[in-house]
């Protein structure tokens, strides 16, 4: 085990991370993580999806068409080895769907639709939630004169968006929402979903961007989660992946740079936890 391989688990315990998300196989991380007791959802580059399995975000893609067999055979691959309790799942953005406003009206876009038509009924089959990114900071910074900072960081007061019984506070909700009534059009209603990564840049394009920004949305967002569920599925809480760990510092310069609760340094961007 690498010195910093020791320094970042050492920091997941310190923080009381149980579980966490690779978005490819790295043999030096996962043999770190091997007598850890940290839970790892683990996905492959999308290179390999033709011979593997599944990357982030490949539906829609130039890809699309290769993700259901992928996943038929890894799953296959999986269960003979005795690894009936791992599951195989896809991971989705909103820009799959075609239509999503108001959030009764999401469904899957014609390039997407073939796919998640065959992906939803295999994972209908299997019992297995879909895996969807969800990034409110993106709709309001694309169009702050008719998203307001509150409702994308759930501060809203009072509904922004009202449909029949569905009322909106935040837009992280109804982002969610979108999804379920995609599903549902595709005899998936029975589906449901992690959210394999949300959060806010801290730095990268003023004003929308801030150290405070990113907390209000980060820690709005823990105690949402903890508290709550979707107006259209009020039945099920929300299992979430935080985006990210660490800052990018080898990526262009820019807001993908910085999602992270952590500096490359380990030394926290903004207080979030309690115990690090």
């Amino acid at each position: 085990m690498s010195l910093w391989s020791l320094v970042v688990i050492t920091l997941y315990r310190k923080c009381g991370i149980e579980f966490i998300r690779l978005f490819e196989p790295n043999r030096e991380v996962l043999e770190a993580l091997r007598s850890s007791n940290i839970l790892v959802s683990l996905g492959v580059r999308t290179e390999d999806l033709k011979s593997l399995a599944l990357s982030n975000e490949v539906i829609p893609s130039p890809y699309t068409m290769d993700v259901y067999g992928a996943m038929n055979n890894m799953h296959t691959a999986i269960n003979s080895v005795g690894l009936v309790s791992t599951r195989v799942t896809a991971v989705i953005s909103t820009q799959a769907l075609a239509k999503s406003f108001p959030p009764p009206s999401g469904e899957f876009s014609n390039q997407a639709f073939p796919a998640m038509n065959d992906v939803t009924a295999f994972l209908s089959r299997t019992g297995t939630p879909l895996m969807i990114n969800v990034y409110p900071y993106f709709a309001y910074a694309s169009d702050p004169k008719h998203i307001s900072f509150e409702y994308a960081t759930f501060n809203a007061k009072q509904p922004v968006v009202v449909d029949g019984n569905f009322k909106y506070y935040n837009l992280f909700d109804a982002m969610v929402d979108d999804v379920y009534a995609a599903l549902e059009k595709v005899n998936a209603g029975n589906v449901s979903t992690y959210i394999s990564g949300t959060g806010w840049p801290s730095a990268g394009k003023k004003p929308y961007t801030s150290e405070e920004n990113a907390r209000i949305y980060d820690q709005n967002l823990y105690s949402h989660v903890l508290s709550g569920e979707t107006p259209r599925r009020p039945d099920n809480l929300l299992d979430v992946f935080t985006y990210e760990m660490f800052n990018e510092n080898k990526k262009e310069s820019g807001v993908e740079q910085n999602f992270g609760l952590f500096y490359p340094n380990t030394l926290p961007v903004y207080k979030f936890f309690e115990t690090c």
